[in-house]
């Protein structure tokens, strides 16, 4: 039985692959700099979508790229609607994808955690008689 994929699921990945070569071709502002757009969600009327995006290795000023993004929100959407052949394109909002680095803190918290209390146990263990 085939799989059925909604439609907005299919944009929202289109739209992502597309976002991110647009970004890296035409935007030439440099405050935008390397980011990668992790992800789009596209609400189901088609009519706006939330790009979530995050500096490339930490590099760059976020808040500086989001507001060259969405300062070239328009012009990004106007290209959408051309390439993806929508009637109507979604308004584009562009958000700091911070997922990352609370990742990497969490990751980084359990490890210490872990750590620590490696050594509270060998501290209690009884040494060999």
């Amino acid at each position: 039985m085939p799989r059925e994929y909604p439609r907005a699921r299919r944009i929202e990945e289109q739209l992502k692959r597309l976002l991110s070569e647009l970004v890296r071709r035409e935007v030439k502002d440099p405050r935008v700099g390397l980011i990668t757009i992790t992800s789009a969600e596209v609400s189901k009327d088609l009519s706006h979508a939330n790009v979530y995006f995050t500096p490339f290795a930490g590099a760059g000023d976020a808040a500086a790229a989001l507001e060259a993004l969405q300062h070239a929100a328009g012009y990004l959407r106007h290209q959408v609607r051309n390439q993806m052949r929508l009637r109507v394109a979604p308004e584009l909002v562009f958000r700091i994808d911070d997922s990352v680095e609370r990742g990497a803190r969490l990751s980084a918290l359990i490890h210490d955690a872990v750590e620590r209390d490696r050594e509270r146990h060998v501290e209690t263990e009884p040494g060999p008689e």
